[in-house]
């Protein structure tokens, strides 16, 4: 018997409806998911390298000179003069603002439709583990990592208070990270935020491998191992830098 109605007990009961679950999205979830897989991995390059640029903080002075002040004002001179000053860096700005946007349009958008399409049966404990922990925390973790991104920027890029400190100084980075995290709430946070950024860019990574149709069984694992292997590598190098200054290793 067909029925007009849209109940899923209904359905499960062997009614049948012709009429669809949902309304055919304009922009269909695989392209959604291809776009976080996409905009995941350019994130993960981002932090990376973003790191490894701060652990210059460890290096020793040149003439006098901050190896990581030196390091920020080649950031903002590559490509001169061929493109104005800090040209590139902006480059680089929007790529990210662009692809955090589309990331996080791309992350409400198909936890909404999850939940729609769901209802109220709801799958739960599926995989069990760190998996399934990350699995659920998702959106939440996302959230406070884009709280994070707010404060960081605040912070240590355009130096506004509370947010930095009292002392902030542009340009003066080796400075402004000193003084920024001998502040122990602002140091713990930092912390908290990079064990966040673990789980978030480890699960991220591991699921954009499926996203990206990557069925190869060696590829697969080798990726897999990359997608822990960097959020870790992440997680203890950005961790290191305000852990040795709260405790007074850098001053």
């Amino acid at each position: 018997m067909t029925v007009k109605d849209m109940d899923r007990d209904a359905i499960r009961h062997g009614k049948i409806t012709e009429k669809p679950l949902r309304e055919r999205p304009k922009v269909p979830s695989w392209a959604l998911k291809l776009t976080m897989a996409v905009t995941g991995i350019i994130f993960g390059g981002f932090v990376l390298i973003h790191m490894i640029g701060n652990l210059k903080i460890f290096l020793p002075a040149h003439d006098g000179e901050p190896a990581i002040n030196v390091y920020g004002e080649f950031l903002r001179t590559v490509g001169e003069p061929l493109v104005p000053r800090e040209g590139v860096l902006w480059i680089f700005r929007i790529v990210l603002l662009t692809a955090l946007i589309l990331h996080v349009y791309g992350a409400f958008a198909l936890t909404g439709r999850a939940h729609k399409s769901r209802g109220k049966f709801r799958r739960t404990n599926l995989m069990g583990g760190l998996s399934s922990f990350a699995t659920r925390t998702m959106l939440v973790s996302g959230l406070v990592l884009l709280f994070f991104i707010a404060f960081h920027i605040l912070d240590l890029t355009l130096g506004v208070q509370p947010a930095a400190s009292a002392v902030f100084e542009h340009g003066e980075v080796y400075a402004n990270m000193v003084a920024s995290f001998s502040r122990w709430p602002v140091a713990i946070f930092y912390i908290a935020a990079m064990m966040v950024l673990f789980v978030h860019l480890s699960h991220g990574l591991f699921t954009a491998v499926s996203d990206l149709g990557i069925t190869g069984h060696r590829t697969r694992a080798v990726l897999l191992f990359i997608s822990y292997l960097v959020p870790a590598a992440v997680m203890v190098g950005n961790i290191s830098i305000p852990l040795a200054i709260a405790l007074g290793w850098i001053h």
